[in-house]
């Protein structure tokens, strides 16, 4: 709580420094800001629900719409406020702040099967303080989404196949991403195979786990198919997805893998895009198999591994890169190894002062965009 308390207040600061919206005289509220950025596509989705007409622009392409985002978070957030009368102002930051809260609960006991307690802990202040942990408490699916990835993380470090199947098919429709835990559940289930004779399944498990694995992949393909069924387009939610890539590099198609290419080369002059590329993908590489990264355990290995896949598979590298690797949090884990009482000091004052700086950059990138009104 003392975490969303100091957020609050570096929101409030950096939009009162950055300024004030091109129309309007006062500084943002703490109101509007928690409604910024892709909220108002939630909140159309809320209100209005998915066109059955996929809009076009005069050439024809599909145009950024609503099928782009997963109605689980927005239809929650309306059937608050129709139990309730709460505004959707309300009940959207409401339901964001209870769901942040649920997982860093569920975040702590992840940490403390794979971390000694104190370690553990720390790992939880770092994911409360961290640069992007605003996204927690504004109207986005990202806490929703988060808690769920948690919970199935927990759930599969436990080897509860059973209840993992519920939290994976609410998670499907929070946000993308779902066919990374499917990669995750198959490495999980191979590797339990390969070590059956030290590690026997219990009675139940290896058709609960297979069945598990099954269900994810399809839980992974439902929103694309309900996206076709309810349009008639087979490539209803992907051109949607494309629709936001093709402000920058104009008609493209998904072609796996090419995006973080093209990106390099959209942002940086080759070839100092693709020798920058290159050198994240070898950090990242080095990073997963150091020593602080192994120690947090084989399944959640495999998790960070399939969804950074998944991620360069997919993902058109832009402004909101940092947000997509969220999912990634288990990473806390391996900062809060280090005991050294400096080095918690000084990480946490980085975190906290990198909130900062990436909220005023949001609020630039924001500026320069336009927002979704329903």
């Amino acid at each position: 709580m003392a975490s969303r308390v100091l957020t609050t207040a570096i929101m409030v600061a950096t939009a009162t420094q950055v300024g004030s919206r091109p129309t309007s005289d006062s500084p943002l509220r703490y109101a509007a800001l928690s409604q910024l950025w892709d909220a108002g596509w939630y909140h159309k989705v809320a209100l209005h629900g998915y066109p059955s007409v996929l809009p076009h622009n005069a050439s024809g392409a599909v145009v950024a719409n609503t099928w782009a985002f997963l109605p689980g978070y927005p239809f929650l957030v309306r059937a608050l406020m129709a139990t309730t009368g709460l505004s959707w102002n309300f009940a959207s930051v409401a339901v964001s702040v209870a769901f942040s809260l649920a997982f860093v609960l569920v975040f702590d006991r992840l940490m403390h099967l794979v971390l000694p307690s104190n370690t553990a802990r720390f790992a939880v202040v770092l994911l409360c303080v961290s640069p992007l942990s605003p996204i927690l408490q504004v109207a986005y699916a990202e806490s929703m989404n988060l808690f769920f990835v948690a919970l199935a993380l927990y759930l599969l470090l436990r080897r509860r196949y059973g209840w993992l199947i519920p939290a994976l098919a609410i998670m499907s429709l929070t946000r993308p991403g779902e066919i990374a835990f499917a990669l995750t559940l198959a490495a999980h289930v191979a590797l339990r195979w390969r070590n059956r004779r030290r590690d026997p399944w219990l009675p139940g498990q290896r058709p609960l786990s297979i069945v598990a694995t099954l269900l994810a992949t399809g839980f992974g393909l439902l929103w694309p198919a309900i996206a076709w069924i309810a349009t008639g387009s087979l490539s209803a939610y992907t051109a949607t997805e494309l629709a936001w890539r093709a402000r920058d590099l104009g008609a493209t198609s998904l072609l796996p893998f090419a995006p973080w290419i093209e990106s390099a080369n959209f942002f940086f002059a080759p070839p100092w895009g693709l020798l920058l590329l290159a050198l994240t993908i070898g950090g990242a590489i080095a990073a997963f198999f150091s020593r602080p990264v192994r120690r947090l355990g084989t399944d959640l290995r495999l998790w960070i591994a399939s969804y950074a896949l998944y991620v360069l598979a997919v993902f058109f590298p832009q402004t909101s890169t940092l947000r997509i690797l969220t999912p990634m949090f288990p990473l806390f884990g391996a900062l809060a190894q280090p005991r050294s009482r400096i080095y918690r000091i000084t990480i946490v004052t980085v975190f906290v002062a990198a909130q900062a700086l990436w909220l005023i950059g949001s609020w630039w990138t924001w500026w320069g965009s336009d927002l979704v009104t329903p």
